[in-house]
């Protein structure tokens, strides 16, 4: 077995071998689901894919509003008490949430079900796009909360800055209101650093899909990661998966990278100042 499997080479030998067959796109083969493992990472992650991109443009959407709402009343009865539930919620973590959500809104509520991806024993072929977005709803939402507050902190302290900047000052002496100000300045100033925020967080929403899958029993990439980690001797699923996330967490520091520079001209370099 040792001989078939290459365990008698060096590491080094065997690491360069593993890495020239990835290059020619031989990923290995998973024990654990008795299939290549680019097949297992390509049908996994299209089901993780819709779990973490609506948890991303929902956390994304929800945290720049709620910062933009506690920066507009800043300092006041409601600025405080939503920086406490933020502060709060940043220390939280992601399977408690999971955990307290399948309680209350399955077991209590019967709102959402158990588990799973699409209803038990449903052919796939007959699962309609509503009961797939009813299984997505809950660990999304679960998922969400791993970014959100973060993200609202931020935003609240870079819009506390536009306000005590000299041009607020200026437009407050000109008339307009911080509502006004909000909107032609606030928004476009702590638009940028929400966006590296955001897309730089692909890493803590892959770690984050690991806890909300396991909990709420989706087939996606977390789970499979879980599955090739916790068994011990899917080492080709695992490397894979290690690889594919590696890829992944760059493109999204790539997109921050190119979108800031998009928004924001002045940081390309070279620009005129």
């Amino acid at each position: 077995m040792k001989e078939y499997w290459g365990l008698n080479d060096p590491p080094v030998e065997r690491f360069f071998k593993w890495f020239s067959a990835v290059l020619h796109g031989d990923w290995g083969y998973s024990t654990t689901f008795r299939q290549p493992v680019l097949q297992v990472i390509g049908v996994r992650f299209r089901t993780s894919l819709a779990l973490m991109a609506t948890a991303w443009v929902f956390s994304g959407v929800l945290g720049f509003a709620i910062g933009c709402v506690m920066g507009l009343f800043r300092d006041s009865i409601l600025d405080r008490m939503m920086k406490r539930i933020c502060l709060v919620m940043c220390s939280i973590p992601t399977f408690w949430i999971g955990l307290v959500f399948l309680a209350v809104f399955s077991a209590i509520l019967g709102w959402f079900p158990f588990g799973l991806a699409v209803p038990a024993g449903v052919p796939a072929d007959a699962v309609t796009l509503g009961q797939r977005i009813h299984h997505l709803i809950l660990p999304a939402l679960t998922l969400s909360f791993l970014s959100f507050a973060n993200l609202a902190l931020h935003t609240r302290e870079k819009l506390v800055d536009v306000y005590d900047s000299d041009y607020a000052l200026f437009a407050r002496a000109r008339g307009d209101s911080d509502l006004t100000i909000l909107f032609k300045h606030g928004i476009r100033n702590s638009l940028l650093p929400a966006i590296t925020m955001q897309f730089s967080s692909f890493g803590e929403l892959f770690a984050g899909s690991m806890f909300a899958e396991n909990i709420f029993s989706y087939p996606g990439l977390g789970a499979a990661t879980s599955a090739a980690g916790t068994g011990g001797t899917d080492i080709p699923l695992f490397l894979g998966i290690v690889l594919f996330t590696s890829i992944f967490i760059f493109v999204g520091n790539l997109i921050a990278n190119i979108l800031y520079q998009v928004v924001d001209p002045q940081t390309r370099e070279g620009a005129k100042k």
